[in-house]
Order: C-alpha cells, then structure tokens, then sequence
C-alpha cells in the first residue's frame, strides 16, 4: 500500500455518517450520494480491495417513516426507529451496490461482539468468509437492542473495532468536516492537521465534543477511534464525506487528516496474541509443526495432547513433540472439545462432537509464532 493513500490498501473499512446518507429537512435518503459512493467502493473492488462499510442511518430513516419529528428520542422511540429504518437502509446499500455487479451482505453488531472473545473471533471468522467471497459487509450498530450505543456512542468507535477486528489497513471516516483543525474550525488561528503521527495529550485537546445535525459524534470520538484503529496497526483518515464519490475525491488530493499506523495489521494482532497467559497447551506432532512452519492452520489431526482447561477463544500455549513453546494460539474449541477431536481429521469433528464445527482448531491469523 502507498503511503497515506486508500490507493493499494489490502482491507477498507468506510464509515458513513447518518448526516452524509439523509437529508437533514425531510429525513429522505440521499440516493445520489449513496450511488456515487457505490461508484467508489465498485472502483476499489475493481482493483482488488476488499471493502467494509460501516453505516448510520438506521434511526435517521426510520424516525421519519415513524413520524417522530426532528427532536430528541426516548430510547424507545430510537429503538423503534432503528427497526423500522434498518430495513430501509440494507435495501437502500443493495439496490446502489448491485447494478455494480457487488453482494451485499448486513452485520449488525454491539459491543459485546467485540468484548467477548468468542464472539470477537465467530464475527472475524464471518467477515472472512464473506470478503472470500467477494461481498461487501454493510456494518450497523444493533440499535434496536443496544441501548447504551444509542444513549452515548456513534459509529466512529464502531468503524474503528471493525478495522480491528477485520484486520484493514485503512479506516476512512467520511465526516461533515476536512479533518482535525487545532481550534475550531473558522475561528483565528484555526489550523488544518494534514497529518498525525502520535495521538498525543496535545492532539486530544483539540478535539471537541459536539455533535452535528443528525450525526451523534464530534472529533473527541474520532480521536478515540483514532487511536484504537493505528494501535492495531491500520492507519486512519477524516475526510470531507458530502461531497460526490468522496473517495475518489480524496484519491485527487481532497484535504484530510491521515493518523499513522507504525506497525502493520498482521503485526500487530499477533503482538496482541503473544501478549496473552495461555490457559491451556496443545502438544503437536511432528507434522503439524512442519504445517505451521509454512504458515498453515493447526488442524485436529495435528494434536497429540490437551492440557488445561479452557473455552472457545481462550489463548492456549502450542508445544512442539518435546515439549518446547512454539508460541500462542487462540483456540476455537473448548478443552474437552479439542481433547474429543484431538488425532483426528477435520471430517470426523461432527461425528464425534455431534454438530459441525471448524476446519481448523487454531486457525494461522490467530497464531504468534
């Protein structure tokens, strides 16, 4: 990937602002803007780039259809909006998204998906299959259950835990605003931040709190946002969002705000993973140790032991036949599982468990070696 561009980039996730997808008076959707941003993630797709998009716009659409009027929501009345509107929102994504040949597919999340690592790793495994496929991901936060996202959060947050946890290296959010200033902006002395290496204290006083318009984020959320996504080594940019295919836009040079990333996506996770106490240990054959060597995925078949006790997405020591670390894993069974389909092949994990399960037992990107 080049340097502070989207140009090249392996994985972009894009997060869509309700104020950028409806219009502001009437609550409509704005078709011809959603058409042209259909034409910019076609034109990545294009060039091999896998792209996720992270939207608002559910409570937007559907106070509308609801006739709730332009004022403050009970968390009820956003609830019902968000259920009414979501609906209206995925149809709106497939109906600009297939006259470019593209399938588009719905993720409704909270942030216990993100918090739970079992959860954490089924949703991974998701967006892989789905991106293997040539589909685009149309990411929303489940309003309708989660209750605290409606009262205090914003899809910033949500943007940035879905480069994460999807492994992008580019997060775009698309804004009502160019970028971080150091005061606001139009003010004297208002300077544009083109680029940010190190979220400092200093940066994130400069950051504001308020909202605009139908968007329930400022810049304090997208600093936030900022500095989870390039800890996780994918780099972020704020870009203005209103303008037509505001990707291509900032592919010409648009101004915007790049954060860095020092390391890259890959690096990263497995950082994280060889930070963690395992809590059990698999002991492989020879063969499965020569597998992992050529960067494959830890199958049952490879598995000669099972110590401890753990569950589903726990970190567990892997050993090799004498026993020496090899690293870390996450598994993706419980230890009586793994102990159950332990020597055997991938074939036989229904028949022995009694209901389908994964291929692999700890799958290569969730491995530090």
């Amino acid at each position: 990937m080049d340097a502070l561009t989207v140009k090249g980039a392996r994985r972009v996730v894009i997060k869509i602002g309700s104020a950028l997808l409806v219009d502001r008076q009437s609550g409509a959707l704005r078709a011809d803007w959603l058409r042209g941003l259909a034409a910019d993630v076609a034109s990545l797709k294009a060039a091999g780039t896998d792209v996720i998009l992270v939207s608002s716009g559910a409570i937007a659409l559907g106070r509308g259809v609801l006739s709730l009027g332009q004022g403050e929501l009970s968390l009820e009345e956003a609830q019902a909006a968000a259920a009414v509107g979501q609906i209206r929102l995925a149809r709106a994504y497939e109906e600009a998204l297939t006259p470019h040949g593209l399938t588009s597919a719905q993720i409704l999340l909270t942030l216990d998906d993100s918090a739970d690592r079992r959860r954490y790793l089924n949703t991974r495994a998701t967006f892989g299959a789905l991106l293997a496929r040539g589909a685009v991901p149309i990411v929303n936060e489940n309003d309708t259950i989660a209750t605290d996202e409606i009262r205090y959060g914003d899809n910033d947050r949500l943007a940035a835990n879905v480069a994460v946890m999807s492994g992008a290296d580019v997060c775009v959010l698309l804004s009502d605003i160019d970028g971080l200033y150091t005061a606001p902006p139009g003010t004297d002395g208002a300077v544009h931040l083109a680029l940010v290496e190190e979220i400092t204290a200093e940066i994130e006083a400069m950051a504001g709190d308020a909202g605009s318009g139908l968007s329930k984020g400022g810049m304090k959320t997208k600093i936030m946002a900022a500095r989870t996504a390039t800890a996780a080594g994918c780099a972020m940019v704020i870009t203005q969002g209103a303008v037509d295919q505001p990707l291509k836009a900032l592919e010409a040079g648009a101004k915007a705000t790049w954060f860095t990333a020092t390391l890259t996506p890959q690096q990263a996770r497995k950082a994280w993973i060889g930070a963690m106490k395992p809590k059990g240990a698999l002991r492989l054959d020879a063969g499965a140790v020569v597998a992992m060597g050529r960067g494959k995925s830890l199958l049952p078949a490879g598995v000669a032991q099972v110590d401890g006790n753990f569950g589903r997405g726990d970190p567990v020591r892997l050993e090799g036949p004498d026993g020496a670390a090899l690293g870390l894993g996450l598994s993706r069974y419980t230890s009586d599982e793994a102990r159950a389909i332990a020597g055997h092949q991938s074939s036989e994990i229904e028949p022995i468990l009694g209901y389908p399960g994964r291929a692999a037992l700890v799958h290569r990107d969730d491995m530090a070696l």
